[in-house]
């Protein structure tokens, strides 16, 4: 049997023994979160990336002797059409499988612009400081001042829309968290020996921020894309249904919603199977962003 020689292996034995447990449902909610929303979110990008053998029908062909076709629960439905047509025709449900490629593919390549630009910014504020790390906070104070919703509105409506347009409008809007979090745990490492290390070793300042920095960066930085592309996933749907954001006849699920409001009281499900899809994917991406964050031990604040 080993003894405890020194009395500070004591103390560490006996703090670790004390240490309290977290409850097991507490570990069971947090898999059960990282699950569920993973697999609505797989399984949403695999349809997307598969629509074209998903689909039967093009989402943008019109055929007006077959407008407001009912879907497969109402009486008088069109077998040709599972889930019915819109107001000109068009298969609802081909329009929503390729509605999911918008939506996931514009928060994929909103994230990623954002994400480039905050953790590049974040990276040099935090490791040189001074007067790099002034004009870089000076700049993420102004765009937290900014909202993002009319400046993005102002924005699309003075340079048309566009996927383009969109994806980068959005891209220069959502980086501040990005930004945020990687000047915070930049600042927080920078002084650490493996950096000073590195720099006796003769490495190069870019080397130091990709090589050693932005590994210890990863995890929060995953974190923060989940959670944000909950919310780029809302504002496309935003714009798109105030007809500054994917033009017609692009199937996007918020430009679905605009189109059918008009037969709410008539054909409420045009709204309802687009509104439905879009909740879905914003809690399936909270969901995993979410139980990510808790099994790292992540802190966000906003």
């Amino acid at each position: 049997m080993t003894t405890l020689n020194t009395p500070i292996a004591a103390i560490t034995a006996i703090s670790t023994e004390a240490a309290p447990r977290r409850p097991h449902w507490i570990k069971r909610c947090r898999q059960n979160s990282i699950l569920i929303g993973g697999g609505i979110l797989l399984l949403m990008t695999l349809v997307a990336l598969c629509a074209p053998l998903l689909s039967s029908y093009d989402p943008t062909l019109q055929n007006l002797d077959a407008r407001y076709s009912l879907p497969f629960w109402m009486e008088g439905t069109d077998p040709a059409h599972l889930l019915g047509t819109d107001h000109l025709g068009r298969d609802y449900l081909s329009r929503l499988i390729y509605g999911a490629r918008i939506s996931l593919g514009i928060g994929f390549s909103v994230v990623l612009v954002a994400a480039l630009i905050g953790t590049s910014l974040g990276l040099l504020a935090g490791y040189f400081g001074g007067k790099v790390d002034m004009l870089i906070s000076f700049l993420i104070t102004t765009r937290l001042s900014l909202p993002i919703v009319l400046v993005a509105l102002a924005a699309v409506a003075l340079r048309g829309a566009s996927l383009t347009t969109l994806v980068t409008v959005l891209g220069l809007l959502v980086w501040d968290q990005f930004a945020i979090v990687a000047r915070s745990g930049t600042l927080a490492i920078r002084h650490q020996e493996y950096i000073r290390a590195a720099r006796a070793t003769g490495a190069s300042h870019l080397r130091i921020m990709l090589r050693e920095i932005l590994p210890n960066l990863r995890s929060t930085l995953i974190v923060i894309a989940t959670l944000e592309m909950a919310n780029v996933i809302l504002l496309e749907s935003a714009l798109s249904f105030l007809g500054l954001g994917v033009r017609p006849p692009t199937p996007s699920w918020g430009l679905m919603i605009a189109e059918g409001r008009d037969s709410i009281l008539f054909d409420a499900w045009l709204i309802a199977l687009p509104g439905g899809m879009l909740c879905l994917l914003v809690l399936a991406v909270n969901l995993f962003g979410d139980g990510l964050r808790d099994l790292t031990g992540t802190e966000v604040k906003r």
